[in-house]
């Protein structure tokens, strides 16, 4: 029996039917074999729409990874200076209050689900680099599994399209043997 062969992190390959006789050789095998790879069809949209889901996710958390990181850096270089400065935060969608940030060697993240640690500026700084770093290599993933899975998707159309083909073949030299 031959292994599946799948993409680094297992979705598997779609057959390319060459041979039409191994699958149908007659018209009864047609439907159910349709069938089959018409449900293969969907089960690669489904994982699609999956993959590009989770890619959107990571589309829009990158940015807001980057802007923390980039603040607890100017935090950093604000701490070496022994300095304190004047910013305006988010209290809600169209509310903002205006702090005085005193030098300090500890920064809060929020980690999800109302969650928020303390931790000090160089952890923070080195959390944040490494959460960019799996966020960007997880949206490369996506986006090769997304391609990986298109090209799924076009050859189980073009198997379905060819199965169906030979039924109209078969159907037809079945009708003229009557």
């Amino acid at each position: 029996m031959d292994t599946v062969k799948s993409n680094p992190r297992g979705i598997p390959q779609a057959p390319f039917v060459e041979k039409i006789e191994e699958y149908v050789s007659t018209y009864d095998e047609v439907d159910p074999t349709l069938k089959k790879f018409q449900e293969t069809v969907a089960k690669y949209k489904f994982m699609e729409v999956n993959v590009l889901r989770r890619a959107t996710g990571l589309r829009e958390k990158i940015p807001d990874i980057e802007k923390t990181l980039e603040m607890v850096k100017f935090i950093e270089s604000k701490n070496e200076t022994s300095e304190s400065f004047g910013t305006s935060f988010e209290l809600n969608d169209t509310l903002f209050a205006k702090a005085t940030i005193e030098p300090t060697d500890t920064v809060y993240l929020w980690l999800g689900a109302n969650v928020m640690l303390s931790y000090p500026i160089p952890e923070a700084i080195e959390l944040l680099t490494s959460k960019l770093s799996t966020a960007k290599e997880s949206l490369a993933q996506c986006e090769e599994d997304a391609e990986y899975l298109r090209e799924q998707i076009t050859v189980m159309e073009v198997n379905v399209a060819r199965i169906y083909n030979e039924g109209v073949r078969l159907r037809r030299q079945q009708d003229q043997g009557k």
